[in-house]
């Protein structure tokens, strides 16, 4: 069903009157089911193939401001139409909350693809950059004006920064200077009151809540100030793969013993996968376990640390490659080789599946036994998947409280898990079941009280938000697994900010019910 066209006129109507007119007209930036260009528009970004399919529920219309203002203005409006708003920066979620409303039908989605402005300042060693900018851009850009600047974010080129950076924001530099949203500095949001707030006029807590508080909950991200980063002129790279006829279970239970405590220059993350055990015989299943690795600085000096703290995996010179940071980029992307750096700028994922995915954090190593049954497992699915990315270095000396990212010291990797499929016809249930018995398997291997999750791995099977009915103690069940402590406070900016619930999904962060700040006794200089 399309949308009415007396909600769409009021709301075009409504927007005209409460914006910037001089980037009119705005009939070119509103798309209906109606419109042929409505289809490739909603499916432009989106990344997971499960909520693209006929049966997903279907925005009423598309949005895709092309100023601030329209932003603003899309707050103060859906407000007075009673309109449910989606926001999307640039796709990724995982479960499709950026696209797809399970709980609240009617609803709109705010596209912010045409927002993706990336001002770059090398003097001052800052870039601001809009919502819908993808961090490929962000990268590339800065890579134009510095060969010795970079970023400390997603390994994922076509992520969206609005949302990415919400999350917490992880990649190859993390060891080295911690997350994306360590190196925030200020931030533009609109509020509920349609306003445009930046680090000063929001005040600390809500910028501390939206540098890793997850997505959607207290406003929309319209502009992140980024602090960069050094990095050296050249830095070297290398993916080394070992099966299990090739010791892969006792390496990879070394990889884990040493993996947080290796130079911070060093980020070695473990993708693992089935693979077939003999080339003749694509029946029999092995697992062949890749070792991918970036170095902060030449070849020679990487195979002398390596030979000191990691000689089991037997990195030889030729293992590795030279290049520049933001080659490298392109490289832990999985871009051919030899791919210009200028694809960055098409800001669109070159592939899309459907998927289903959960997150792990593990504080201890695996035992060997505890791996065997894991590849047991995964030779009885058909596409498995399971990235292996390593803490330690900077990411053990931030508190668990600076940001609301709590996955901090004590954790020695995190793990990502997949179920992937190409064909909509494929039964789903299989995967769904396989995924969440490995999840079962793993539970005495993992962190426990809670069993953490990384929220920019969104997993409704940790708990929803009800339609009209935010429960605070309901949503500890996957706030405690995200946020761990941090939720309680994440809690009190949302009621401070948000008290009515004007920004929310599935899993947004909940305000407390009939409460105000004062009452709380809560301080908003605190």
């Amino acid at each position: 069903m399309g949308a009415s066209s007396t909600t769409l006129d009021n709301f075009k109507q409504c927007v005209s009157l409460n914006s910037d007119l001089s980037v009119l007209p705005l009939s070119t930036v509103f798309f209906t089911p109606k419109d042929s260009s409505f289809t490739s528009i909603l499916q432009s970004s989106a990344q997971n193939l499960r909520y693209l399919v006929p049966s997903a529920p279907k925005p009423e219309f598309i949005f895709t401001p092309l100023h601030d203002s329209h932003v603003q203005a899309t707050v103060l409006c859906s407000k007075q139409l009673g309109l449910h708003l989606r926001i999307r920066s640039g796709g990724h979620d995982y479960e499709g909350l950026s696209y797809v409303s399970e709980n609240e039908t009617p609803f709109i989605v705010v596209d912010l693809s045409n927002l993706r402005a990336v001002n770059v300042d090398i003097q001052d060693n800052t870039a601001w950059i809009q919502a819908g900018a993808t961090i490929g851009e962000v990268y590339y850009r800065i890579s134009q004006k510095s060969k010795v600047h970079g970023f400390p974010a997603g390994l994922c080129t076509s992520l969206g920064i609005g949302g990415h950076i919400t999350g917490g924001a992880y990649g190859t530099l993390m060891r080295k200077y911690g997350l994306g949203v360590d190196n925030v500095v200020d931030a533009k949001i609109v509020d509920v009151h349609g306003k445009i707030l930046d680090r000063e006029t929001m005040g600390e807590n809500l910028f501390w809540a939206i540098r890793g508080g997850g997505g959607a909950s207290f406003g929309i991200i319209l502009w992140w100030k980024i602090k960069l980063v050094p990095v050296p002129e050249k830095v070297s790279v290398f993916t080394v793969a070992k099966t299990l006829e090739q010791g892969g279970t006792k390496l990879l239970y070394r990889w884990q013993q040493v993996v947080d405590k290796l130079d911070e220059n060093l980020f070695i993350r473990a993708i693992i996968q089935t693979a077939p055990a003999s080339a003749g015989d694509k029946s029999k299943k092995t697992i062949a376990t890749a070792y991918q690795g970036m170095f902060l600085g030449g070849a020679d000096k990487l195979i002398s640390v390596m030979e000191q703290s990691f000689p089991e995996l037997g990195l030889t010179r030729k293992d590795c490659t030279e290049m520049s940071w933001i080659e490298s980029v392109l490289y832990i992307a999985s871009f051919p080789s030899g791919t210009p750096p200028e694809v960055l700028l098409q800001g669109k994922s070159t592939f899309k599946n459907y998927f289903k995915a959960k997150s792990d954090f593990v504080k201890d190593p695996i035992p060997e036994t505890g791996l065997e049954g894991l590849w047991k497992r995964m030779t009885e699915e058909e596409s498995p998947l399971t990235i292996w990315t390593p803490y330690g270095g900077k990411m053990s000396k931030v508190s668990e409280s600076e940001t609301p990212f709590p996955h901090r010291n004590g954790t020695v990797f995190m793990i990502q898990w997949l179920s992937l499929w190409q064909d909509e016809e494929t039964d789903s249930v299989k995967h769904f079941d396989w995924i969440r018995n490995v999840y079962s398997y793993m539970a005495p291997y993992v962190s426990k009280f809670p069993r953490q999750a990384y929220v920019n791995y969104r997993d409704l099977d940790l708990g929803m938000n009800k339609k009209d009915e935010t429960n605070f103690i309901e949503s500890g069940g996957f706030g405690n697994k995200y946020f761990k402590d941090n939720f309680d406070k994440l809690v009190l900016v949302k009621t401070m900010v948000d008290p009515d619930n004007f920004f929310r999904h599935e899993q947004s962060i909940p305000p407390l019910p009939n409460s105000s700040s004062k009452k709380m006794g809560y301080c908003p200089s605190a």
